[in-house]
């Protein structure tokens, strides 16, 4: 099937629900996180710290959910929540300004839940299972997806995006996302028929999550690590530098401003002939000495040069 042929899927229940409430329960959390004594009077926008409770007090409970579906490890759930908002709290100028500070949020966390370095840890292999026998069966089957189309199936039929915003969160195309849907659904029908309409697929989903019911981590103490964080990598950064700066100068001291050749060690030479020895000289040898020493010192006499 090509992408430009690709049907859309039926939307889910709860798809367009997020948009509606999302500003007025925002809205509400950040009234239930900021205390009336800070805002009587004021009329001051929320102080940093206090916007991060309040999408921390909308979100993070349901992200902890989401995270169980995906991966179905309650510390990996809460692992996952806590590292996507840390992320948040120190890009917060970033997360404040953005159009939609809780898909941010989302997408972050996903990304915790999904990353493939949890497969490196052995007790990351082994789920764990809900209780209820129907709920592990779906566990299973959504466990069996791949990643990418387990995000696609739990943001659509589950959080309830619709098919461009589920596109734009998973960063692929609307035809490739419909694909991957529709071959998620496929699959988890295949092993559990009762779930093939999405109405009953999306309130399998919702029971599911429900049985992550794991303490939800507080802001404060996100807030607090986070600041521990960066102090501590800015104290590496500063230490790092100053370590360069300092092997920097000490070679810059130390080494010769110029080059000096090493002298080569002397070593014996191999392989050369043996000189012969000097003896007495023979008869022969002494008539020729004798005649050469009675010639004239210049040579010959045709080497001479003779006036004209």
């Amino acid at each position: 099937m090509s992408d430009s042929h690709v049907t859309p899927p039926p939307p889910s229940p709860s798809a367009g629900r997020r948009h509606a409430g999302t500003t007025a329960a925002l809205i509400r959390a950040q009234d239930t996180a900021i205390p009336q004594a800070d805002r009587a009077g004021s009329g001051e926008p929320p102080t940093p710290a206090q916007a991060f409770d309040a999408l921390h007090a909308y979100c993070a409970p349901a992200l902890i959910r989401q995270a169980y579906l995906l991966t179905g490890r309650h510390d990996r759930a809460r692992d996952a929540v806590v590292r996507a908002f840390r992320l948040a709290w120190q890009r917060w100028p970033e997360v404040a300004h953005d159009r939609d500070p809780a898909g941010w949020v989302r997408a972050a966390t996903y990304d915790c839940a999904l990353s493939p370095w949890h497969r490196l840890r052995l007790r990351d292999r082994h789920p764990d299972p809900p209780s209820d026998p129907a709920d592990r069966a779906l566990q299973r089957a959504l466990l069996r997806l791949p990643p990418s189309y387990r995000r696609t199936l739990v943001l659509y039929d589950g959080v309830g995006l619709d098919l461009p915003e589920t596109a734009a969160e998973t960063e692929a195309s609307t035809p490739a996302t419909a694909n991957r849907l529709m071959h998620a659904r496929e699959a988890v029908a295949a092993c559990l028929p009762e779930l093939a309409d999405p109405a009953a697929l999306h309130r399998g989903l919702l029971r599911l999550g429900s049985a992550e019911r794991s303490p939800t981590p507080g802001s404060r103490d996100i807030r607090t690590a986070g600041e521990r964080s960066i102090r501590a990598w800015t104290r590496c950064a500063l230490a790092l530098t100053v370590t360069v700066a300092g092997a920097t100068a000490l070679t810059l001291e130390t080494a010769p401003t110029h080059y000096l050749a090493p002298v080569s060690p002397g070593h014996a030479v191999q392989g050369l002939p043996v000189p012969g020895s000097l003896g007495p000289l023979s008869r022969d040898a002494l008539k020729l000495s004798t005649k050469l020493r009675k010639e004239a010192g210049g040579g010959p006499e045709r080497l001479v040069p003779q006036a004209r």
